[in-house]
């Protein structure tokens, strides 16, 4: 039987759509870690959404911790899920621990563009709109 195939992705079932996300490889897994970028940046980049990297400032849209604003502290990509330093929860035993947030749920306010290859996709999506 097979791994993972690209075609499950065109099929209708449900079932063969969550074998497609769960069996993908990290390269494939790395684009579901997607967030839609805020108002101001879309206008900018004229893109609607980004791969979250480290370093970028986000803002939680849904959930719990919705409002809350913080750095990426790191993207797990297996999970397609993101920790942001300033959110916290407090454990049973009183410690404290960072929880994983899903990258649907945040919104980019503020792009890291330390990568050089994040930058020049950017610049050729901005060249095209004008």
């Amino acid at each position: 039987m097979k791994k993972w195939s690209s075609s499950w992705k065109a099929s209708k079932k449900a079932k063969k759509q969550r074998k497609y996300r769960y069996n993908a490889p990290l390269h494939i897994k790395r684009k579901f870690a997607n967030s839609h970028l805020s108002k101001e940046l879309i206008q900018k980049y004229n893109k609607r959404s980004m791969v979250v990297i480290k370093g970028d400032k986000v803002k939680v849209g849904r959930g719990q911790f919705k409002g809350h604003i913080g750095k990426v502290d790191s993207v797990n990509t297996r999970k397609s899920k993101v920790l942001i330093s300033g959110i916290e929860i407090q454990k049973k035993d009183g410690s404290k621990a960072l929880p994983y947030i899903a990258a649907s749920n945040i919104i980019i306010t503020e792009l890291n563009l330390e990568d050089k290859r994040r930058s020049k996709i950017l610049e050729r999506k901005k060249a095209r709109k004008e």
